[in-house]
């Protein structure tokens, strides 16, 4: 039971809403453009200096230090490398606001003047180039921008803001490290947690969301396959992984095709199968990594045990013994499906058509990519609403050219990713900042 929350019905209507919204729109606009150009400055050297996940320890002291700069009491090292600011303004809701840090191992290739030039090494132990191609950068300078509208206006919300800068999203552990770390227990626990990604198939400028499942549970799922090796020429001699590796491979796309239901989305894609090193030798074992995507919890166990069901039976049914049944490995810690409450949801959302205009908030389809910051509401699903929302990236050029057939979009993750920044940073800012506006009413005012 959430008593102890205030109800956004209670303390909201929506002609209130808005009023509040047309009257202060353009003030809030006009500060947050005042500010964009500091807020670029920020962006490009986020840009220019990207860090691996659980590296981020020079962007999260410079971004502490801001947070420090604008009043809020900063923990640092939560979760390793994350970053806590907290903002006490009387009683009411406690709304936290995230953005996520880390960059990606890849070598930039957008030909930006601020471009990555920074090399890692990361666990594979394979030295690369590493960018922010998944736009952390622009989160976390919209973050920034956040902020800095929020502390302006304390006069015009009550209650307490919680600000988290995320490390390692893009491994899927970093909510769960800072969960771990007392996130809940340390710091005031959230009624609501807000959060949004840059997209790179909608037009800059753009929010989407999606009501519900917006992002997939992710499975690593390693299958060990073992065999009876020995001479090419004499098959009959040997137990060959590679023939019931391939069995399983196959096999596994019935899972959704004949046991999921054509309603309820999921994936299975075995991404790597390693076997062998001679054409003349049947090996002894073989080797599949699959990831498995789903949104609930029942047909992620499906899944699961499906996989664990095949591998078994398609052993057994090439004759192989107890003993050298498949192992089939699922990777734990996961990255659980992103859920969006509904009916906040639609709340917020309704202040963004206010606020943004209909033609700038659209419904989206929901993706099977996945996003750890499901983990804040699935720590208490009875106390805590989130929302993860999509700001568009993709600059007009790029679209037009693309709508002519002159070029393909660059995705998420591509060496290529160049977004609109100014767009992205300023619509997310002005989004966080506004949602919180809209969750903490000053009460009685």
């Amino acid at each position: 039971m959430r008593t102890s929350r205030l109800s956004l019905a209670a303390t909201i209507s929506a002609v209130a809403l808005a009023s509040a919204a047309s009257v202060q729109a353009d003030e809030l606009r006009d500060d947050l453009m005042a500010d964009m150009p500091e807020l670029m400055e920020l962006y490009r050297d986020l840009h220019a200096n990207p860090e691996l996940s659980f590296e981020e320890h020079e962007t999260a002291a410079k971004l502490a230090k801001r947070m420090r700069a604008l009043g809020f009491e900063v923990t640092e090292g939560v979760g390793q490398t994350g970053v806590v600011s907290v903002m006490r303004n009387g009683e009411g809701p406690v709304v936290l606001l995230r953005a996520d840090m880390d960059g990606l191992p890849v070598v930039e290739q957008t030909g930006l003047p601020y471009a990555s030039t920074q090399t890692a090494t990361p666990a594979s132990g394979v030295t690369t180039g590493v960018m922010h191609a998944c736009g952390h950068d622009t989160h976390m300078a919209g973050f920034i921008g956040a902020a800095q509208l929020l502390v302006e206006r304390k006069d015009q919300w009550q209650g307490t803001l919680v600000m988290i800068l995320q490390p390692a999203e893009e491994i899927g552990l970093g909510a769960l490290a800072m969960l771990e770390d007392g996130l809940y227990t340390r710091f005031p626990k959230p009624d609501y947690a807000v959060s949004f990604h840059d997209a790179a198939q909608f037009p800059a400028g753009m929010i989407g969301y999606s009501p519900g499942f917006a992002l997939a549970n992710v499975d690593s799922v390693d299958i060990t396959v073992p065999g009876v090796g020995g001479h090419g020429a004499y098959p009959h001699t040997t137990k060959d992984p590679v023939v019931l590796a391939s069995a399983i491979v196959m096999k596994l796309q019935t899972l959704v095709s004949r046991e999921t239901s054509p309603l309820d989305p999921a994936v299975v894609t075995v991404g790597s199968f390693h076997a062998g090193a001679k054409h003349n030798i049947i090996s002894d074992e073989a080797k599949l990594q699959l990831t498995v995507r789903s949104y609930s919890d029942e047909s992620r166990k499906l899944l699961l045990d499906g996989i664990a069901r095949i591998a078994r039976g398609e052993a057994m049914a090439a004759g192989m013994p107890e003993d050298k049944m498949p192992l089939v490995t699922v990777e734990d810690p996961y990255t659980p499906s992103t859920y969006n409450d509904p009916d906040f949801t639609e709340t917020v959302m309704g202040h963004f058509r206010t606020r943004f205009g209909e033609d700038r908030v659209m419904q989206v389809p929901s993706v099977m990519g996945g996003e750890d910051f499901g983990q804040f509401r699935r720590a208490a699903p009875d106390d805590v609403e989130s929302l993860i929302f999509w700001v568009g990236g993709v600059p007009q050029e790029q679209l037009d050219r693309a709508a002519a057939g002159e070029t393909t979009l660059p995705s998420l993750h591509s060496p290529f990713w160049a977004p609109d920044a100014e767009k992205v940073i300023a619509t997310g800012a002005e989004g966080l900042a506004s949602a919180a506006l809209t969750l903490m009413p000053v009460q009685g005012g």
